[in-house]
């Protein structure tokens, strides 16, 4: 090989084995520039260097999409919208929880979305039973329904092949529920 052929496949070559620079910097110089040796070498180092950073900008999109980022970045990706997913839990369903990101957090402090919520922790049958302060009558001096006291009930009927930590599904619901309201767990065996 040549000294010409080790220079043009070092300026292909990024600082991520197999990845070559998307744009070489001696290709942009002038051609009195492209057969200089020393133009090579110092546009080659920078090709290293440079070569990852331009192939992660112009994917900047791919690594904002839960479905298409790497695993590695993933974490990182979930702490940007406030979610600590579990490490345990397989790669699908970390992706699953970080997609649904905003629906759970427009949801947040409703019966719905701590159902949500719930249900991507703990995988199996959830059920929450509210007091129904938050209801109202549509009869004219009927009783409000339900009781004057707030509270809340989460019951959980775990799947066959699932264990729940009680210690973390505590913490789940004590975040996601409106502060002022207590809250008790039940789970089910099946």
């Amino acid at each position: 090989m040549s000294s010409r052929q080790v220079l043009a496949a070092q300026s292909s070559r990024g600082a991520v084995d197999g990845y070559a620079t998307p744009w070489p910097l001696i290709e942009h110089l002038p051609g009195l520039y492209q057969d200089d040796a020393l133009a090579r070498d110092l546009t080659a180092a920078f090709d290293e260097v440079l070569g990852p950073a331009i192939g992660a900008i112009d994917n900047f999109a791919a690594y904002l999409d839960p479905a298409l980022t790497p695993e590695d970045f993933l974490d990182w990706l979930s702490s940007w919208v406030g979610l600590v997913p579990d490490e345990n839990w397989p790669l699908e369903r970390r992706r699953a929880i970080v997609a649904l990101a905003a629906q759970l957090y427009r949801n947040r402090g409703t019966v719905n979305g701590l159902l949500m919520h719930v249900k991507l922790f703990a995988a199996g049958e959830v059920e929450i039973v509210d007091n129904g302060g938050a209801a109202w009558s549509t009869t004219t001096g009927a009783a409000v329904p339900g009781s004057p006291q707030f509270g809340l009930t989460v019951r959980i009927k775990p799947g066959k092949r699932s264990s729940i930590d009680r210690d973390r599904l505590d913490a789940l619901v004590a975040a996601a529920k409106p502060a002022h309201v207590p809250h008790t767990i039940e789970i089910v065996d099946s």
